[in-house]
């Protein structure tokens, strides 16, 4: 790792290995030409790989698994135990005040929409916002508000709209899903708060990459996803004040939920459990602690020049390929996170995807990232291509990105492409999926978890 690396002889930046190992960074993956080659994956904004230390850490407890908190069951009293530490582990390592609840979700969008459910009032959001912090406040009494030319004007411009009139919450992204661009979470938390307003955070782009502490920034509600945050289990979580949470309507209406329930009346619990009814996912919120915990732990510093070296390298080879546009929201917004999107002259991003895939075993999104309005106020109402790094990214990933690229403007694709389902794909496509993987929907192909018996008798299944 490159954190264990730093001061024994090697500088901080060196990005030719990961700067934490995360699973399937070995995988390889066929090309077109034939061959195989390790994949550049630069789709960490959309899911984060692994950790190892999360998957080892899963490994570990799954045996211990079941259900959690009615149960007397030495197995139910581990889990339960497992299931709340992880709540505590999230609201220590996010800086979240002591009587702050920790609500675990599905995902960010999950956890936005619990928390709209939860406001009695206006919402000002800004429109530069993915469609889970904006499509819950459109329309009604909450007001969308255009971003300025600059980031001072945007911040000048969400502190009048609080004179203005009486808002309930302001929310923003803590970093933006499309250009990465991070918004000044203490400044506009001290304007929601000088007007009556909380603020609240998607932080699905910002807790993978930076540090967070809710109480010092002033943040009331804070919302992530597991799947970003190298704990793909399917796990999220609200964070934040109590008080609004514990006056709203059940999140879920169902077991755990209630104190006690008649034929024809239910009363309900406050804290998490009122929102959390159902059996939970211990074993996402387990990954998601053990995850916060591997990155809150390791060289903060180091990190961070780890990922500030491959998006300056990124960038810069990007912006030195003829024909390539770099997408920005604001030119005087100086931190970014590992997200860098861009367009290519002349070419759909959807082909140019496909292309690199194909031809590079480069992995990068396209589309318009559950942004429209943003892409649109940025020129590509079409789409573009995000190429987004994390903890296992290296400086070959970028480099490979940059001269699939530049061969593409130059050369052009050597294999031709047709759309099959809205989808760019090689014509003739002989690239093989796993035998546990079917092609498309609904097409025939292996059982997933069809182990064939000599094999599974030749698994260690015996007890811990």
């Amino acid at each position: 790792m490159v954190a264990s690396r730093v001061g024994a002889g090697y500088p901080r930046w060196m990005s030719a290995i990961p700067f934490l190992p995360v699973t399937g960074a070995g995988v390889r993956v066929p090309l077109v030409s034939g061959g195989e080659v390790v994949y550049a994956n630069l789709d960490y904004a959309a899911s984060a790989p692994a950790l190892l230390a999360v998957r080892a850490h899963i490994d570990e407890v799954l045996p211990y698994y079941a259900s959690v908190h009615r149960g007397a069951g030495y197995l139910s009293q581990v889990s339960t135990s497992l299931y709340e530490s992880a709540r505590n582990t999230v609201r220590h390592r996010l800086g979240a005040r002591d009587d702050d609840l920790v609500i675990f979700t599905r995902n960010s969008t999950d956890a936005l929409n619990l928390l709209a459910r939860s406001i009695r009032g206006a919402v000002l959001v800004l429109d530069i916002e993915h469609h889970a912090n904006l499509l819950p406040w459109q329309g009604g009494e909450h007001r969308v508000l255009l971003a300025s030319s600059s980031l001072a004007a945007t911040v000048a411009s969400v502190s009048a709209a609080l004179e203005q009139r009486s808002f309930a919450l302001l929310a923003v992204t803590g970093a933006s899903n499309v250009t990465g661009e991070v918004l000044p979470l203490a400044e506009l938390a001290v304007l929601a708060h000088r007007n009556g307003a909380r603020l609240a955070v998607d932080g699905a782009q910002l807790v993978p990459h930076r540090p967070v502490d809710m109480a010092a920034t002033g943040v009331d509600y804070l919302a992530f996803s597991g799947h970003k945050v190298y704990a793909p289990f399917g796990s999220g979580a609200l964070v934040g004040r109590r008080d609004w949470l514990d006056a709203a309507e059940p999140y879920l209406l169902g077991g755990g939920a209630v104190r006690n329930v008649t034929i024809e009346h239910a009363e309900f619990t406050d804290g998490e459990a009122r929102h959390e009814a159902g059996s939970p996912n211990v074993i996402g919120a387990a990954a998601i602690a053990c995850a916060l915990d591997v990155l809150g732990s390791t060289d903060e510093a180091a990190r961070l020049d780890h990922e500030r070296h491959l998006v300056d390298r990124l960038r810069s080879g990007l912006e030195a390929v003829t024909g390539v546009r770099t997408l920005r929201i604001w030119p005087d917004s100086g931190e970014t996170v590992g997200v860098v999107s861009f367009t290519v002259a002349g070419h759909d991003p959807g082909l140019v995807a496909a292309y690199l895939s194909a031809e590079h075993g480069v992995g990068v999104r396209d589309g318009r990232f559950c942004a429209h309005p943003l892409l649109a106020s940025l020129g590509a109402p079409e789409g573009a291509l995000r190429a987004s790094i994390g903890v296992g990214s290296t400086e070959g990933d970028v480099d490979r990105l940059v001269t699939g690229l530049r061969t593409l403007l130059e050369s052009g694709p050597q294999s031709t492409y047709d759309i099959e389902e809205g989808r760019w794909v090689p014509h003739d496509d002989p690239r093989a999926f796993p035998t546990w993987a079917p092609k498309l929907p609904g097409t025939a192909g292996a059982a997933p978890c069809a182990i064939p018996v000599p094999e599974l008798k030749a698994l260690n299944l015996e007890a811990p």
